[in-house]
């Protein structure tokens, strides 16, 4: 099984820094796209090794996040012969990911999707991460109680589950879809036309894995970076740049 992933960044750095070291081990290829000017993110890619696609097709130097189009500019970077994962910057998978994916025997005329925790700010992450409890117990249990779970999407004019951008996983050279809906000048919905190029009884759900979708703050709005980052920098009040204590 090979799995090549693509992810979009812009002005997202902080998150990736999160995100980056521990999900480029998980697959074969990893491409970060990102904007010329967002020069953090093109840093942060460098010291973690992992390869960058620079591409003015976001449009964020003129106030707009074309998702799709961005995606597509990464998408033509791939070989695309077997999986390909499209994640979000913002989402830790968690360690067996790899491991469970090879195990299921996944059918490339599919697309998959999984359930994220939502961690509501940078403190619950480290704390967290200094005692992480188990996702995965024992080979036998999955445990979701550790924070709470995000919304599914169901929409009954789309007939249904559509799993959305945060984790997209699909075999194009199968599937015949290699391309991202790119008409939209921001990242909402166009996640939702892409899963629905799949029929219903195609669109799986993998409840094996459960990613973390870490946040900045309880915002409580839905898509509120869909244009562009609107929410604060993803670090410790209590801390400052230099990783110092606050006075």
């Amino acid at each position: 099984m090979k799995i090549e992933c693509i992810v979009t960044c812009v002005n997202y750095s902080d998150f990736l820094a999160e995100s980056l070291p521990q999900n480029r081990v998980l697959f074969d290829r990893m491409i970060v796209v990102t904007a010329p000017e967002d020069k953090e993110t093109r840093r942060m890619c460098e010291f973690w090794h992992v390869e960058t696609v620079l591409t003015d097709a976001f449009e964020s130097r003129w106030n707009k996040f074309c998702k799709g189009k961005g995606i597509n500019a990464g998408l033509k970077k791939l070989e695309k012969t077997d999986w390909v994962l499209h994640l979000d910057a913002d989402i830790v998978l968690p360690p067996l990911t790899r491991r469970l994916l090879e195990k299921m025997d996944l059918d490339p005329s599919f697309v998959y999707g999984i359930d994220r925790h939502i961690v509501p700010n940078y403190k619950s992450w480290r704390k967290f991460l200094e005692k992480p409890p188990l996702q995965q117990e024992n080979r036998t249990f999955v445990h979701a109680d550790r924070f709470r779970i995000g919304t599914r999407v169901a929409p009954e004019h789309f007939d249904g589950y559509l799993p959305i951008g945060f984790f997209q996983l699909w075999n194009p050279k199968a599937s015949g879809v290699t391309e991202y809906p790119d008409q939209h000048l921001d990242a909402g919905r166009g996640d939702m036309l892409f899963a629905a190029k799949w029929p219903r009884n195609k669109r799986a759900f993998i409840p094996e894995i459960i990613g973390y979708h870490i946040e900045s703050e309880v915002c409580g709005v839905m898509g509120a970076n869909w244009d562009g980052r609107k929410t604060p920098p993803f670090t410790c009040e209590d801390y400052e740049s230099d990783g110092k204590a606050a006075a």
